[in-house]
């Protein structure tokens, strides 16, 4: 009877200090209750601890934990839909505050990631929220660690993993820019006949002018050929006046001259059938100077 006692008693001195022994790892940290109530924080390392009373109530990790947020669908401030999910870290830095604070921190945190990335690109337009990844990031931390602070957590940083339009979105895009390309190409097209029509005129309007260019040098040559001519016949009139001594008597000759060289010509043409000639060729030539 007597060994049997001892031996529970010596059973009861391993098990109370086994209660009271608390080892907690590195990176952990327990918080105690007492009879119900928190008692205190045990930090790594070997803790004591009052056998019965004390309990470890929650092992809390105080290393950087990361809380993968879902994906979900945001609508930008031009009603465009897009998918987005995101990655945050988080530090414990107050275990009471972090498990009597909040029933259950990773649920409030993820919860409070996609409310307010939801509300920060609500007020962007999409292309703004496609490429500023960075500023949504940095808004985003902004947003949620006044909150997260309450229930003794630090946000280290919150990283957009996905940011692009949703399947309806990408497809509609798409069809947009097929449209735009087609615009652009028809607009290419309509330049290059423009180009075409306006190099077409251009030739046309510079064969003109030169067409008339031509036409002005030949009518000015023609010009200056006649008045050559007239100077000659001058010369010719001057030079048989002067031979003969009559003012009358050489316009005679040359009228004559020409008369006589038009009924030739006359005389060589095929439609002519016959040609009458004055008896007195003179007389005739004197009748056309009016004599």
């Amino acid at each position: 009877m007597g060994f049997f006692l001892a031996a529970v008693l010596m059973m009861l001195v391993f098990l109370t200090i086994f209660l009271g022994v608390r080892i907690v790892p590195q990176g952990y940290k327990f918080v105690v209750q007492r009879l119900g109530k928190y008692h205190k924080t045990l930090n790594p390392g070997l803790n004591f601890v009052i056998p019965y009373l004390d309990t470890i109530a929650y092992r809390v990790l105080t290393k950087d934990i990361s809380l993968d947020i879902p994906s979900q669908e945001v609508i930008t401030k031009d009603n465009a839909v897009i998918m987005t999910n995101a990655i945050a870290f988080i530090s414990i830095i107050d275990p009471p505050k972090a498990v009597y604070g909040i029933d259950n921190y990773s649920i409030a945190i993820t919860n409070l990631v996609q409310t307010s990335l939801r509300s920060i690109v609500g007020e962007m337009n999409l292309d703004d929220a496609l490429s500023s990844r960075d500023m949504i990031k940095t808004r985003l931390k902004e947003a949620i660690s006044d909150d997260v602070a309450a229930w003794g957590i630090v946000v280290k940083t919150v990283e957009i993993q996905d940011i692009k339009p949703s399947q309806t979105m990408q497809m509609a895009m798409e069809q947009q820019a097929a449209a735009e390309r087609t615009r652009r190409a028809a607009i290419t097209e309509a330049e290059g006949k423009k180009a075409a029509a306006v190099l077409n005129a251009e030739g046309a309007k510079e064969a003109a002018i030169r067409e008339s260019e031509g036409n002005l040098e030949a009518s000015r040559r023609d010009a200056e050929a006649k008045m050559i001519l007239a100077d000659a016949t001058r010369e010719a009139i001057a030079r048989v006046t002067a031979a003969i001594g009559d003012k009358q008597l050489p316009a005679t000759y040359l009228l004559g001259e020409q008369y006589v060289k038009a009924v030739r010509d006359l005389s060589a043409s095929g439609n002519a059938k016959m040609v009458v000639l004055p008896s007195d060729v003179l007389q005739a030539v004197k009748g056309l100077l009016g004599k």
